[in-house]
């Protein structure tokens, strides 16, 4: 396992390859909410660079247009391809994010999908299966995995999508801040249910939810709910030797901190492995 980091992509990408090189990481994925940027030449330009830093790019993960509230009340009514009000403009923007993914060469697009009928027989879960398996296939043609952002819905919920849509080219990018911070599950247990389809993983840490609506708080990686020792041996014992990829979700000087303190965490124990 290889410590990384999560680099926005933008029009000078150059300079976030050179931060993440500054800071001694070797590993990273790249994200972008932005479709209009998924260009050969913009591509082309973050291969450059990252040829250039020596950071290898593990995964490209695609944000979609439309309204987005991060919270357990208006979240799965705005988030992912879920709602049907958005899900084919979205599913539009995931294509091109995977053209995008083939045309950087990197093996898996990640998203969030947006919470998942724990209730299979719920009137939206068909059509919801039936556009990430259309995604899913899309992406197989390009040679990718198609991995979901775990966080919005049980492991569980999670692991019978992955069933129904049927195809061999399906992950998870698992993000054991977010199973807590939604309140879904302990991230070690999580293994059990999903770990054999773990392909990339974010190192993120926080508390669950104190109140109904709102989702847990963010903490700096070790200050919060995530036994990272634990979750490293689980990772582990399923075979897991892929990048650990931080993920800090504010911005300034102290996100520079924090990511530097995880980064001396993370290293510390893999070498205690």
């Amino acid at each position: 396992m290889q410590v990384g980091i999560l680099l926005p992509l933008t029009p000078t990408v150059d300079e976030e390859f050179d931060k993440a090189r500054d800071m001694g990481l070797r590993s990273c994925q790249v994200v972008s909410w932005q479709p209009e940027l998924f260009t050969p030449e913009l591509a082309e330009r973050t291969i450059q660079a990252s040829r250039r830093c020596g950071v290898t790019i593990s995964s490209f993960w695609c944000g979609w247009e439309g309204p987005k509230v991060w919270d357990s009340v208006s979240g799965p009514l705005t988030l992912g391809l879920v709602p049907p009000a958005y899900r084919f403009q979205r599913l539009q923007n995931l294509i091109k994010g995977a053209e995008f993914a083939a045309w950087l060469g990197v093996p898996n697009l990640i998203t969030h999908v947006g919470f998942i009928p724990e209730n299979p027989s719920d009137p939206d879960y068909p059509g919801l299966i039936a556009a990430l398996r259309h995604l899913a296939g899309f992406c197989q043609e390009k040679g990718l995995h198609f991995l979901f952002e775990t966080g919005q819905e049980t492991p569980v919920t999670l692991l019978r999508a992955i069933e129904d849509i049927g195809l061999d080219n399906l992950g998870v990018n698992l993000d054991p801040a977010n199973l807590i911070l939604y309140g879904k599950s302990n991230p070690v247990d999580a293994l059990d249910v999903i770990g054999r389809y773990v392909r990339d993983v974010h190192a993120k840490d926080g508390r669950y939810p104190t109140n109904g609506r709102q989702l847990g708080e963010e903490t700096p990686l070790g200050q919060g709910k995530v036994d990272f020792p634990a979750l490293l041996r689980g990772l582990k014992a399923h075979g897991y030797t892929g990048p650990l990829t931080i993920e800090r979700e504010i911005t300034g000087d102290q996100q520079i901190k924090d990511i530097r303190m995880a980064k001396e965490l993370l290293e510390k124990l893999l070498a205690q492995m």
